[in-house]
């Protein structure tokens, strides 16, 4: 700051005015290193007393020094010569120097040559300006007479360019000087301490040098403060705001004995005034006493910059504080709201049965009370950042975000929490009915079973039991449901299924009823004459109410596999740079989360403190029950953490990431495919008492099962982030790289989503690691029609679908039946039964069936075996022909190339194509066979001719 500064330079500017070489050599002095000269340096020259500075002055002002009677003159140094002048010149102020010095040389009581010897050194080695020369001849007649004669004869020889008047006495020199300002010696009345001026002299220039000590260590503390940048955590601020004061406290006590050392000085500069009222100080000690007083108020000038510059200072300190406490629960109370919506939104079940769905609302409200301490502290940390704010904190920019997005995170739990409770009281409502309808399903069944056969053959039974029908026919309207698009037609084609049955009953009863056939053998019913349905199952159906987005399952707990994203609730587009934070911010607190479980769950396994603690089940299955998580680990913390972070400061760089990394995201496949062995691992060892105590070391509100969840869930995280940054970087530079990297994390979601389904695969005697690269799978309707067999078996196979779910690879497409299965206790587990497969090069298919543009053919040797594939839209549809006709393409263009080497190496080729086309109208894609004989052996005579034709 630059009161230091100043203060420093007035400092400076009294040392420096005293600068002299310590070289003996006049010709060296330009060459040698110059310094301050203080009283300190010199002392022992200033004490022998050969030359003093009274302080008396002449009749202009001009100051006098004063060459005593010294016996030993001539014999002193020159370097202490030079040095105690010099010294001397440098004490008046400027204005007084540049008047000129006066110079008294008494020699009364010496010789002629001691006065020639004092001038001739004088003259020669003087360094100020001189103005008069007064000599004290000697007294005694002879030298007297002989420095007459002497002065006369010489004086040119002094080379003075100032007067040199010779004194007879003091008397004389009286009318030239006035006797105040004279000493006693000089029969003057001014009173002059040689010691005591020592003394003052090296008290004032100590001081001086404390002055400018003090300023520099102010300067360089400043410049400290200045420098210093804010810690990022909560101790290393406490720490740097306690350094600091520490520090100011130090400084401000040397500041405190720096005045008062002044004040000292200041009040023994004055103690001849303070003592007599009738003395003065001599312009000397004015001077003095002005010096003092002048680093008293740059003291005091400095101290108070000082003050100002620490209060701005420790204001900021106590604010960064402020701000990491405010960030430090601010992550704390994030991460729990985090969590509450996690598990909010791991709650996508709304139910299969009456019982299920009021267990679930127990669940929603049990959340929601756990909810409600972590709410109020976000809402206190939010007020709190807002009365920050409000004391013009200096972090506003960073403040109020925060606050922002912690009512938000608030609002979005208490909306998603409304939500959830409107949707089970729906979802309640809704099963009771369909319980109701399924009672009254089975009533109906049980009643038109119990209707004996042989007792409606009469006219009497048919009427009772048309009776008893329409009777039981009336109750339905009180089962009917209000809007049947609503509700799964599972439920649906059941309702309309019994109701087919009765109206079927119906007509054959009043048949009965109006005219009598034939007598039948009566024969009892068998248990198997009832329709064989399955009970049925009530599923919750595919929407409910208005302004919900029913998405595909995520992995959870209770599923084993389907990848989504989850419910999709931002109302509001969020900013560039914000998402990047968001994505870095959670990316950070992923690794950490990764980091808890490796360390405090896969680790402490080996533990042999905690061995006898894991169950007999667990042992030996770490790698099961985590699967590649330390490689997921490090990759994200050592690697893709690095890389993101790097974005902050080029955004433009964040979609080259994904880019980059996309063959190592494929990492997530091997977790995922891991995962329905480490849930059933878990399902049967999860209450074990070592993952109670681990979990209670990490101080985890979650079990272990929820942060094995992590993974999954972050991988689908990022295409959600890049889907929002494409929003907010529309139809600018870099969309195109945004576009590509959402693709490429889409691709690898749908990559590890393929081969979860392929996993499930069973009763598939060969390896599907051999058909190539899993390019589609999907559900479809599918009907066959064999051409070899019986006329009936074909209309029967064409009038019923089959639901199947198609695998299709380069080399193969599979032909699965999808089963369902309970496993313990928990949801459905789906798994494919292999039922058939085709071969890729020996098919053909046909885009466009008639009737039916969700349609297509795909037919397999020369149309022997044909399947109609019937997809759930256009758009599937679609898009499984161009999958299909990329590997059909793909497969020639490769039989060409084989085609072209062939015939530049002479070797025979032959094609065929299947034996029949398509008998509907449509585009045909038919692959072509190509055959390779082997290369003919030298001699034989049946082999083919070296230039045989190529079809």
């Amino acid at each position: 700051p630059k009161f230091w500064k100043r203060s420093e330079r007035m400092s400076e500017s009294f040392m420096n005015s005293r600068k002299i070489s310590v070289f003996p050599c006049t010709d060296e002095i330009m060459q040698q290193e110059i310094r301050p000269l203080v009283a300190v340096d010199i002392i022992e020259q200033l004490h022998r007393q050969f030359a003093i500075l009274s302080g008396g002055r002449g009749k202009d002002g001009a100051p006098i020094i004063t060459f005593p009677e010294f016996a030993g003159f001539s014999e002193i140094p020159d370097d202490d010569f030079l040095n105690v002048v010099t010294y001397l010149t440098s004490i008046p102020s400027l204005e007084a120097a540049s008047i000129g010095f006066i110079i008294i040389i008494d020699r009364r009581r010496d010789k002629w040559s001691a006065v020639k010897a004092s001038l001739t050194r004088i003259a020669g080695a003087f360094p100020g300006n001189l103005q008069l020369v007064f000599v004290l001849r000697p007294s005694r007649f002879i030298q007297r007479a002989i420095a007459d004669i002497g002065i006369k004869l010489y004086r040119d020889d002094f080379k003075m360019k100032v007067p040199i008047i010779m004194l007879n006495s003091v008397s004389d020199l009286h009318g030239y000087i006035d006797k105040s300002q004279l000493t006693r010696e000089l029969g003057g009345t001014l009173e002059y301490g040689h010691s005591q001026w020592i003394h003052h002299r090296t008290a004032i220039e100590n001081f001086a040098m404390t002055v400018k000590t003090t300023a520099q260590m102010l300067q360089t503390f400043g410049t400290d403060l200045a420098e210093t940048e804010l810690p990022n955590d909560v101790q290393c601020t406490e720490e740097l705001l306690s350094s600091h004061t520490e520090h100011h406290s130090k400084l401000k006590d040397e500041l405190k004995l720096a005045v008062k050392q002044g004040a000292t000085l200041l009040t023994c500069i004055r103690e001849p005034v303070t003592r007599s009222a009738n003395s003065k100080l001599s312009p000397d000690e004015l001077e003095n006493v002005a010096t003092v007083e002048r680093l008293l108020a740059q003291l005091d000038e400095t101290e108070k910059a000082f003050d100002q510059f620490w209060t701005k200072h420790h204001l900021k300190l106590e604010q960064c504080l402020q701000l990491r406490h405010f960030e430090h629960d601010f992550r704390e109370v994030k991460l729990t709201l985090d969590n509450l919506m996690e598990t909010l939104a791991g709650f996508a079940d709304i139910g299969d049965s009456v019982t299920r769905v009021e267990n679930l609302l127990k669940e929603q409200k049990h959340l929601e009370e756990k909810g409600q301490e972590p709410l109020e502290k976000a809402q206190s940390l939010a007020l709190h950042g807002e009365q920050l704010i409000q004391n013009n904190h200096y972090a506003i920019d960073s403040i109020r975000p925060k606050c922002v997005e912690l009512r938000r995170i608030c609002d979005d739990f208490t909306n998603e929490t409304k939500k959830k409770y409107d949707i089970l009281g729906k979802s309640l409502e809704l099963h009771k009915q369909l319980d109701k309808a399924s009672q009254w399903c089975e009533a109906g069944i049980y009643l038109l079973a119990s209707q004996a056969v042989d007792k409606c053959q009469s006219q009497e039974g048919a009427e009772t039991a048309l009776v008893e029908i329409e009777k039981f026919l009336v109750t339905a309207k009180e089962h009917q449901l209000s809007n049947l698009k609503e509700f799964y037609n599972q439920i649906v084609q059941k309702l309309e299924d019994v109701q087919e049955m009765f109206d079927k009953r119906q007509v054959s009863l009043k048949k009965l009823a109006a005219k009598q056939t034939r007598p039948v053998q009566p024969v009892a019913p068998h248990p198997e004459s009832s329709p064989k349905r399955a009970s049925p199952k009530i599923t919750r159906p595919a929407a409910v109410g208005r302004g919900f987005l029913c998405v595909v399952k995520a992995i959870n707990r209770n599923t084993n596999f389907f990848f989504t994203c989850a419910w999709l609730t931002h109302s509001t587009l969020l900013s560039f740079s914000h998402i990047i934070n968001e994505l870095i911010e959670t990316e950070r607190v992923y690794v950490e989360e990764l980091q808890s479980i490796i360390e405090g769950y896969a680790s402490e396994m080996d533990n042999p403190n905690l061995v006898h603690l894991i169950p007999s089940a667990l042992q030996n299955k770490k790698e099961i029950l985590f699967g590649n998580l330390p490689e997921i680990y490090y990759f994200h913390n050592r690697i893709f953490l690095k890389e993101i972070e790097n974005c902050i400061e080029n955004p433009e760089l964040l979609a080259r990431c994904f880019l980059k990394r996309k063959e190592d995201l494929q990492i997530y496949e091997k977790y995922c495919q891991n995962k329905p062995r480490s849930e059933a691992l878990w399902r049967q060892c999860g209450d074990s008492i070592f993952f109670q105590e681990c979990q209670r070391k990490l101080d985890h509100k979650l079990s272990l099962d929820a942060y094995l969840l992590k993974p999954v869930q972050r991988i689908t995280k990022y295409q959600l982030l890049l889907k929002e940054m494409l929003k907010c970087s529309k139809n600018s530079e870099g969309t195109a790289e945004l576009e590509e990297a959402l693709a490429t994390v889409l691709d690898i979601i749908k990559s590890v989503n393929d081969s979860m389904h392929q996993i499930a695969i069973t009763g598939y005697e060969g390896d599907v690691s051999e058909l190539g690269k899993l390019l589609m799978q999907g559900s479809f309707n599918v009907w066959t029609d064999h051409k070899k067999g019986h006329n009936k078996v074909k209309d029967l196979a064409r009038f019923k679908p089959m639901q199947r779910h198609l695998f299709l690879y380069t080399k193969m497409l599979l032909f699965c039946k999808k089963r369902e299965e309970n496993t313990d206790g928990h949801e459905k587990t789906a798994s494919y039964s292999f039922k058939n497969s085709l071969k890729m090069s020996t098919v053909g298919i046909t885009e466009n069936v008639k009737g039916d543009n969700k349609k297509f053919e795909i037919w397999y040797n020369g149309r022997e075996e044909v399947y109609i594939i019937q997809a759930s839209s256009v758009e599937l549809k679609n898009t499984w022909i161009s999958e299909i006709r990329k590997v059909l393409t793909g497969q020639l263009e490769a039989c060409r190339g084989r085609a072209h080497r062939a015939a530049a190496g002479n070797v025979s080729f032959s094609c065929s194509w299947p034996a029949s086309t398509p008998s509907e109208k449509g585009h045909v894609i038919m692959f072509v066979v190509l055959t390779l004989p082997t290369v003919p052996e030298k001699g034989r005579s049946d082999a083919p001719a070296p230039n045989a034709g190529l079809l």
